[in-house]
């Protein structure tokens, strides 16, 4: 599905005035704004004014006008609403500015240079709770909840966090339960911090996010929050945290496009994103040209806005002239790049039945955001060269090695227990640090990663560490009486190494076919004929 793009800068309820003046720092010393003068409200005011919580709806209702709605057509005949903000500030935001401009100044300078600042939105629209709220809590005389969530920023940015839900990022809190999730609870840690070990707390969840615990008073236990997990699984039922990206309380779109922004979470060994980027010449670029990025237009279309480099944002997130704005992180990518063995991004799916967009129309919007700055041939180059790697690495790496794996439990070569025994560490390097560097090298162009990061270390953690291992293995179930299992286990090693891709590491020789056929070995004999000219020419000057 394509958004209309005949109209330009109003797509996203991120920006929702960007007919009003941007705040530069006047608000500091001056009345809270309002639209309607003979309904203004100042902070000393609201301070003094009889408590609102009791009638909070009908105080709002009383405060505000009705925001302004326009409505932008989709190519589903699905109207997008959008805001322009309220006329004038609530009388419950501007009590709680009364207090929070002297308690906390920093959230206030923050809201002050924010969008919502200029549309009127203040604390009481985002923290507003009912009674019957999980995490409600009494709050001087109103009632809160002190988490936002998706659902409370859906009130306004609904087709945002529409996308949003849909997206990876959404289900990042999954990760409870899985072989990392097992490092840090058992292997890394201890539940030391009420009935969790602070491994997952302070390392995990802080990424990937967790479920957020309620107290019985209705504040947040301390083994889940603070948490800026994007997803995060949120009291009232929503998943994700909007502020993963958009830091509050400000929550600047410019902010949330810079690399850094998602180099908070993808870097480090097992998916060094932010590594990568810098490596290649996207990020080489950008450091060099930052000054040119025009990072907070509010429209940002690359090849128009800016051209002198990509960020994460541009490729998985941002407009191109010919693609809308989405919060699905996941939209434009057509590879799984980081399971054991890679696997188009819809397989999944289709598996359980599920309908949803396939890899090739996202492979085909990925190339779109390429040909802004690409031509043609460049593009599709990159990405018949990504294809092949991904599926020759499965091939000869990640399917054998996860076959090898799992055939030596099936046989009684290993127990069940996560991480006690030197194959399963050995494994688990493979895919999930060493294989991820490979392939997200081979994506985003770094080709340190690819080679020295990436595959090498890969084939000597399969050569060198993985396989002898195994033969060891055998050997220890022959001598223990598991005959059969080790007999099996023998017949599928060989199997393996006997095959073209692995035959050299037992003596033989790869395929004719593969061998290099041009008369100078790609360009290796015509360099050591011109080393061997130059020595000879230096002998004879001599």
């Amino acid at each position: 599905m394509k958004r209309s793009v005949s109209i330009l800068g109003v797509l996203s309820l991120l920006f929702l005035s960007t007919a009003l003046a941007e705040p530069s720092g006047w608000w500091k010393d001056k009345q809270l704004p309002s639209a309607a003068p003979q309904a203004q409200v100042t902070a000393e005011a609201a301070a003094e004014a009889p408590a609102p919580a009791a009638q909070p709806a009908q105080a709002q209702a009383q405060a505000q006008a009705k925001p302004v709605e326009t409505t932008v057509a989709m190519n589903n005949n699905e109207p997008v609403k959008i805001l322009s903000g309220f006329n004038q500030l609530s009388r419950e935001s501007a009590t709680c500015m009364s207090c929070h401009r002297e308690k906390t100044p920093g959230i206030y300078e923050q809201w002050g240079s924010s969008k919502h600042f200029g549309a009127n939105v203040g604390c009481y629209e985002c923290h507003k709770a009912d009674r019957s709220d999980k995490d409600a809590i009494m709050h001087k005389d109103f009632v809160i909840s002190v988490i936002v969530s998706p659902k409370d920023c859906g009130q306004c940015h609904e087709y945002e966090v529409d996308e949003f839900d849909r997206s990876h990022h959404s289900t990042a809190g999954d990760i409870l339960g899985s072989l990392d999730n097992v490092l840090a609870e058992v292997v890394e840690g201890a539940p030391t911090l009420s009935g969790t070990s602070p491994v997952t707390v302070m390392g995990c969840a802080a990424c990937h996010g967790s479920i957020v615990r309620v107290n019985s008073d209705g504040t947040l236990d301390k083994s889940s929050w603070p948490n800026t997990g994007i997803g995060r699984i949120n009291p009232d039922g929503s998943k994700g945290a909007c502020t993963a990206c958009h830091f509050r309380h400000e929550f600047s779109a410019a902010q949330a496009r810079e690399p850094e922004a998602c180099s908070r979470c993808h870097l480090g060994p097992d998916h060094p994103q932010k590594e990568v980027y810098e490596e290649s010449a996207h990020g080489i670029a950008y450091k060099a040209h930052k000054d040119k990025m025009n990072m907070d237009s509010s429209k940002w279309i690359v090849g128009e806005d800016y051209d002198s480099a990509p960020t994460c944002a541009t490729c998985h997130m941002s407009r191109t002239k010919d693609l809308p704005v989405t919060h699905d992180v996941g939209d434009r990518i057509s590879w799984n790049l980081r399971a054991p063995v890679s696997v188009k991004i819809d397989e999944k799916a289709i598996k359980q039945g599920k309908k949803v967009k396939p890899w090739l129309e996202r492979r085909q919007d990925m190339k779109s955001v390429c040909r802004s700055c690409h031509g043609n041939n460049i593009v599709d180059a990159h990405f018949e060269q990504l294809d092949v790697f991904v599926t020759t690495f499965n091939d000869k790496f990640l399917i054998p090695a996860k076959k090898l794996y799992v055939a030596m439990l099936e046989n009684g070569l290993r127990d069940k227990t996560k991480f006690n025994e030197s194959i399963e560490w050995n494994y688990f390097y493979l895919w999930h640090h060493e294989g991820r560097r490979a392939r997200h090298g081979a994506a985003m162009f770094a080709p340190d990663y690819v080679h020295w990061e990436g595959v090498f270390e890969v084939a000597h953690r399969f050569y060198i560490e993985m396989v002898p291992e195994i033969k060891e293995a055998i050997a220890h179930a022959r001598d223990n009486g598991n005959v059969q299992g080790a007999d099996k286990m023998e017949t599928l090693l060989n199997e393996v190494l006997d095959s073209p891709m692995h035959r050299w590491f037992k003596g033989g020789k790869p395929p004719k076919a593969w061998r290099p056929s041009d008369d100078n070995n790609h360009g290796f004999n015509i360099m050591k004929d011109r080393m061997k000219a130059e020595a000879e020419a230096a002998k004879a000057e001599k």
